[in-house]
């Protein structure tokens, strides 16, 4: 039987988000500054309001805490529940503004576009504050269809579904990418994929767009490419490169930022890879905020085409 959901605390709330983040009762009770103690008593109260078991127990502290399906159901809402709690503190203050606008972006478009782009709209709009996270844009699709907290998404889509609308804002076509002096670099006829299945390639993290375009892209012509290494974003990427540990295919902005300051060797692949469209993400028919309209309007004109 359901407890009394209307007594829960944003203390309480913030415990089990912070145990579902970090894994464990230990790493939640330093996230918050707590006790282990402290922290497992705020969970136990939540669970005696809520009426259900929202974690499983254990001794053991090697082992990652995992929720039940009550802790997974209600995540969501305490995850919600804790921003507007903090949305309220900071109702008043004039460092925050009168409204927050929660984005997610992919790691490339936060680097190589977001944050001067975040920094003009400040700028432009002290009485709005954007909190921007980076995740892999299938993360980013999950949390919009599953937190109402982050109501703006920033990337490649990833999975097509009716439950979002996605503007185009630009697309990328992809180069390769190799250590000075490679053997690649040295042809005079076009690099072609079939080339590159003898190197050492270094892709992106499972769970990311431009993964899934470059895998099709060599399945699709029957080629098996030699993943060694795998990395989180374009910039480790293009470091691992530089320090000659392999190739890669990345997509690169006109304007020469990405490689800027490395010494590493381009040569464009053309079409033969599917071209990455980046764009914005907003759940349908969601009623946007006036700020986040405004922030969204700022982002299409500010972002490269």
């Amino acid at each position: 039987m359901i407890g009394n959901p209307a007594a829960v605390t944003p203390d309480q709330a913030a415990a089990l988000v912070e145990l579902a983040r970090t894994g464990s009762i230990r790493a939640a009770a330093e996230s918050l500054s707590l006790t282990e103690q402290g922290t497992r008593n705020r969970l136990l109260s939540l669970e005696e309001q809520l009426g259900v078991s929202l974690y499983q127990k254990g001794r053991g502290r090697r082992a990652k805490t995992q929720l039940t399906r009550h802790g997974r159901m209600f995540l969501p809402a305490a995850r919600e529940f804790c921003q507007r709690a903090d949305e309220l503190s900071n109702f008043f203050s004039g460092s925050t503004g009168g409204e927050v606008i929660h984005v997610a972006a992919s790691a490339y478009l936060t680097f190589y576009v977001l944050i001067d782009i975040v920094q003009k709209f400040h700028d432009r709009f002290p009485d709005f504050r954007v909190c921007l996270s980076t995740r892999p844009e299938e993360d980013i699709e999950t949390a919009l269809l599953e937190h109402r907290s982050v109501s703006i998404g920033i990337a490649a889509p990833y999975h097509s579904t009716n439950a979002l609308t996605y503007t185009h804002q630009f697309a990328m076509d992809w180069s390769l990418i190799t250590p000075p002096d490679h053997l690649l670099l040295q042809k005079k006829s076009p690099v072609r994929l079939a080339n590159l299945t003898d190197f050492p390639l270094i892709l992106f993290e499972p769970g990311s767009t431009g993964r899934e375009h470059i895998l099709e892209a060599f399945q699709s012509r029957s080629l098996s490419p030699r993943v060694e290494m795998e990395a989180t974003s374009t910039q480790i990427i293009t470091r691992m490169v530089e320090s000659g540990l392999g190739i890669s295919i990345v997509p690169l902005l006109k304007n020469g930022v990405v490689t800027k300051g490395r010494d590493i060797g381009v040569r464009s692949l053309g079409k033969q890879v599917r071209p990455i469209h980046s764009g914005i993400l907003i759940r349908e028919n969601d009623a946007l905020t006036a700020a986040e309209t405004t922030f969204i309007d700022f982002v299409k004109q500010e972002m490269p085409v």
